[in-house]
C-alpha cells in the first residue's frame, strides 16, 4: 500500500512553503540522502532529501510558487522493503475520503445545527461525538464565529485540510444569509473579542475602488512572518530607547590606515565591521544584556553573537556572526560578506540566522541619520545605526572644528534590561568606537 511523504518544516518559524523544483519523478527509486526537491521557506531555499529507500509512486504537488502547508502530503511512495517506518504510517481514518465520511456520519447522528439550545444536556456518547466533529471538521475561530452568529455548520463544505471548516467558510455563509438572518449574525458577532473580530474582518481594510484605484500586492511568506513577529514584538515587548552620539574622527582615520594595509590581502574593512566588534565586546563587558526572555525566566547566553540585518527584495533577514568578540576585524568582514551574499540568494541555513540576544540595523549607508529599530524576539535589544555626518564640534579649549559624528539608538526589552544596565551597554559601544585601537587588542 502506498505511503506518503509530508511537506516538511525546514525552519523554526515555517508554517507554509513552496515546492520550487522536483528532482524526482514517478517511478524513480530513491535511497536515503537522495535529493527529492527544493523547498522555499520564509527565509531561504533549502534541499529536501529522502530518509528511506523507496519508489516514487506519484507526485501530489506540482512545482511552483503556490503555498503548501507543513505536513501536507506531497508524494506517494512504496517502500522497497515491505516494512513501513513508524513515522510514515497513517491510520486509514486519516485518509481525506474517510475523514469526510466519518465526519458526515457523526454530524447526522448529532444533528449539529443552530436549533440546539445553549446549555442543552447531551448524553456522554453524544458529547464524545460532538467533540470528534469539532476536532475533525471545524477550527476554533470558525466554531466561535458560527456559534455567536447562530450559524448552522451542518451544510457548510469546509475548504481547509481534509474538509475542515475554517473561518472563511463561515464568513462566506454569513454573506449569503437573508437580511434578517445577517443582522442576527452581525449583532452576535459583536461578542467576539477584539482580536478575533479583527481577524474575521480582513476585507474592511481594503479601500473603496469607487474613490481611488489600487493594486493588490500578494504577500510573500517572508513578509507575512515579518508582519506577524514584529507586530507581536511591539505589542508584547516593552521597548525603551537610549540614544548616543559618537565622534567618528579616530575610527575613520584608523579604518583608512587598516584598509591601506589590508588591500594587499584583498580585504576592505567597513565601519559596520568595527560596530559588530564593538557590540560583541560590549556584550561581554555587560553580560546582563546578553540575556533573553523565555516565558517566566531569563536565559543568559554564554557566547557573544551579533546579528546584522540584511535587506532583501521582499523583506530582511538577520544572519549572525558567532563569537564575534573573539574574531579579528578581517575575519568579521569576510564572514559578514559571505553571509550577506548567501542571504540575498536565500541560501542561509537556520543555524546561521537563529538565536542570539542582540542585533544591528544599519541604515547609515542610505542617508538615514537616526531611527528607532524594532526588537526581533527572542533578541532583547537592537542597535539602530545612522549615517556619519560632519558637524561643528567644540574642543576642550572651546574652539570649534568640523568633526564627524554618528547617531546610534539602542532599543531594549525592559523585561530583561533596566535603564542603568542599558546605559552602561551603549556607553561601552561608544567608548570602543571612539577609541578604535581597543578593538585590535
Amino acid at each position: 500500500m502506498p505511503d506518503r511523504i509530508l511537506f516538511p518544516a525546514l525552519s523554526p518559524t515555517m508554517e507554509k512553503g513552496s515546492l520550487i523544483k522536483w528532482h524526482v519523478k514517478a517511478g524513480d527509486k530513491v535511497s536515503p540522502g537522495d535529493l527529492l526537491a527544493e523547498i522555499e521557506t520564509d527565509k531561504a531555499t533549502m534541499e529536501f532529501e529522502a530518509v528511506d529507500e523507496a519508489i516514487i509512486e506519484k507526485l501530489l504537488v506540482t512545482e511552483g510558487p503556490e503555498e503548501v502547508s507543513v505536513n501536507t502530503p506531497i508524494a506517494e511512495i512504496s517502500f522497497v522493503e515491505d516494512v513501513e517506518p513508524s513515522h510514515q504510517r497513517r491510520d486509514s481514518n486519516d485518509e481525506p475520503e474517510n475523514r469526510e465520511k466519518n465526519a458526515k456520519l457523526i454530524s447526522e447522528k448529532l444533528n449539529f445545527t443552530s436549533d440546539q439550545k445553549d446549555g442543552e444536556v447531551l448524553s456522554d456518547s453524544a458529547k464524545q461525538l460532538e467533540e470528534k466533529v469539532n476536532r475533525l471538521r471545524i477550527s476554533p475561530l470558525a466554531k466561535k464565529l458560527a456559534k455567536n452568529g447562530g450559524i448552522s455548520v451542518s451544510d457548510i463544505v469546509g475548504t481547509g485540510p481534509y474538509g475542515r471548516i475554517i473561518k472563511k467558510d463561515v464568513l462566506k455563509k454569513i454573506e449569503k444569509l437573508s437580511p434578517s438572518d445577517e443582522t442576527v449574525g452581525i449583532e452576535s458577532a459583536k461578542s467576539l473579542t477584539s482580536s478575533e473580530l479583527e481577524q474575521s474582518q480582513t476585507a474592511a481594510s481594503e479601500p473603496d475602488s469607487a474613490y481611488r484605484e489600487y493594486e493588490v500586492i500578494p504577500l510573500t511568506r517572508m513578509r507575512k512572518v515579518i508582519a506577524k513577529r514584529l507586530s507581536e514584538s511591539k505589542s508584547t515587548v516593552p521597548h525603551f530607547y537610549l540614544r548616543r552620539t559618537i565622534i567618528m574622527d579616530k575610527i575613520l582615520d584608523n579604518r583608512a590606515q587598516i584598509n591601506e594595509f589590508a588591500s594587499k590581502r584583498e580585504l576592505k574593512i567597513s565601519i559596520n565591521d568595527f560596530i559588530i566588534k564593538a557590540c560583541a565586546k560590549s556584550l561581554k563587558d555587560n553580560p546582563k544584556c546578553n540575556c533573553i526572555w523565555s516565558n517566566d525566566k531569563m536565559l543568559k547566553l554564554n557566547s557573544f553573537d551579533v546579528g546584522v540585518a540584511v535587506a532583501l527584495d521582499d523583506g530582511l533577514i538577520t544572519p549572525i556572526i558567532r563569537n564575534a568578540d573573539k574574531k579579528t576585524l578581517g575575519e568579521i568582514s569576510a564572514e559578514m560578506k559571505a553571509l550577506a551574499e548567501r542571504a540575498r540568494k536565500k541560501k542561509l541555513q537556520p543555524d546561521e540566522y537563529s538565536g542570539g540576544s542582540f542585533a544591528i540595523s544599519n541604515l547609515g549607508m542610505m542617508g538615514v541619520e537616526n531611527f528607532d529599530a524594532v526588537i526581533n524576539p527572542p533578541n532583547s535589544s537592537i542597535l539602530a545605526v545612522g549615517s556619519t555626518v560632519v558637524r561643528p564640534l567644540a574642543r576642550d579649549d572651546g574652539t570649534l572644528y568640523a568633526g564627524s559624528t554618528m547617531s546610534i539608538t539602542l532599543s531594549a526589552d525592559h523585561r530583561v534590561i533596566d535603564g542603568a544596565v542599558g546605559a552602561s551597554f551603549i556607553g561601552s559601544i561608544v567608548n570602543y568606537l571612539e577609541n578604535p585601537m581597543s578593538l585590535l587588542l
